[in-house]
């Protein structure tokens, strides 16, 4: 692995801190439409418990999978540097 320039270590930091603001963003409407539900409709407290619980766990997910996707779709991430076409000489898609 090569040394990478500051504008690669900017753009990865600057990555990086999109898919964890993104994906906190996510996480909180997730978690806000089914822990909130319990409280907008007036449900028992058990039941308000259970779906705050199953809001946290959905959010969680949500968090982590939407990190996940960002990242790895990202041209810099695990070693690799930016996307190069195949064949750089030619301009159809079907040569």
């Amino acid at each position: 692995m090569g040394t990478r320039s500051g504008a690669e270590r900017d753009a990865i930091t600057i990555e990086i801190g999109y898919a964890l603001v993104s994906a906190l963003f996510a996480a909180g409407v997730v978690f806000g439409a089914i822990g909130g539900s319990g409280y907008a409709l007036e449900l028992p407290h058990p039941l308000r418990r259970v779906l705050l619980l199953i809001g946290g766990a959905c959010a969680l997910v949500v968090f982590v999978w939407r990190t996940v996707h960002v990242l790895w779709r990202f041209p810099y991430g695990a070693g690799r540097g930016p996307r190069q076409p195949s064949q750089p000489g030619r301009t159809r898609p079907d040569s």
